[in-house]
């Protein structure tokens, strides 16, 4: 006898009727051929893979969404005598009854949401490699580049907005420290400066100092050396000319939405 013949149809890639079709084989110790069908959303391809199925002596296991598709597999198999497994119709039916709404009927929805989860992980990596100006090469990389002195939430900024799969890096400027040269060769839109008022950033930085167990008179938040260091950002975000968002009274959510709309404005661009 003939190894059994599979045709796996698909309206989309067929990684998932593939899988399940796998699944069920694992159980039987006998060979199968399976033969893939992707992006079948014409009745014609219905046709020939009905044709074939029927020459091989095979059966056709589908996951199509669109209701006319799907019918016309039914028919069409049936008028040969072809066995179908439809994986995906019966339990979208029951959905729908137990829902009480409609599907979309969009192939490849799946696919689609596993790349968008997937570029939201490579986001969150990116932003963990690229805080803090530890690797300067990342800032060529980045969707966007945060630029700011200390606690003003560019590490916070960065791991939000990469949950909206944006690919962010962020660089300290500190008067001790030259940014790094890569800063001024990427585009300026790419770079947003975070500023605040010298008294929100004493308090802020008093509180840090607290938490730590540490002196809260330390240079670190010393007035006059915060307005130094908001001195130097100035005229490095000038050097750069990048827009500057004023986060002293933004919690993290309004600014990372004012960083998105600028974002999306730059690309539409």
């Amino acid at each position: 006898m003939n190894d059994p013949i599979i045709y796996i149809v698909s309206d989309s890639v067929g990684e998932t009727a593939e899988l399940v079709t796998k699944a069920a084989l694992s159980q039987f110790s006998g060979p199968a051929v399976m033969k893939r069908f992707p992006y079948v959303e014409d009745l014609s391809h219905i046709d020939e893979v009905v044709s074939l199925a029927k020459e091989d002596q095979g059966i056709i296991v589908y996951t199509l969404v669109k209701p006319e598709i799907r019918q016309y597999m039914v028919e069409a198999s049936a008028a040969e005598n072809i066995k179908i497994f439809d994986l995906i119709g019966p339990l979208m039916d029951q959905l729908e009854s137990m829902c009480a709404m409609e599907p979309l009927f969009e192939p490849g929805l799946v696919r689609r949401l596993d790349e968008e989860y997937f570029k939201k992980v490579d986001a969150i990596e990116f932003a963990v490699k690229y805080d803090d100006g530890r690797d300067p090469r990342g800032l060529l990389k980045a969707d966007i580049i945060l630029i700011g002195v200390s606690r003003t939430s560019k590490t916070p900024l960065s791991q939000y907005l990469a949950h909206k799969r944006v690919k962010v890096a962020n660089v300290p400027i500190v008067p001790e420290v030259d940014p790094p040269e890569e800063l001024f060769s990427v585009p300026k839109e790419k770079c947003i400066g975070l500023k605040i008022s010298p008294e929100k950033l004493n308090q802020i930085r008093k509180e840090r100092l607290i938490s730590l167990g540490l002196d809260d008179n330390a240079s670190y938040a010393d007035v006059e050396r915060i307005k130094k260091e908001l001195t130097y950002f100035e005229n490095i975000a000038a050097r750069i000319g990048c827009d500057v968002i004023d986060v002293t009274n933004k919690a993290v959510e309004e600014t990372a939405n004012i960083i998105m709309s600028m974002y999306r404005s730059r690309k539409s661009t």
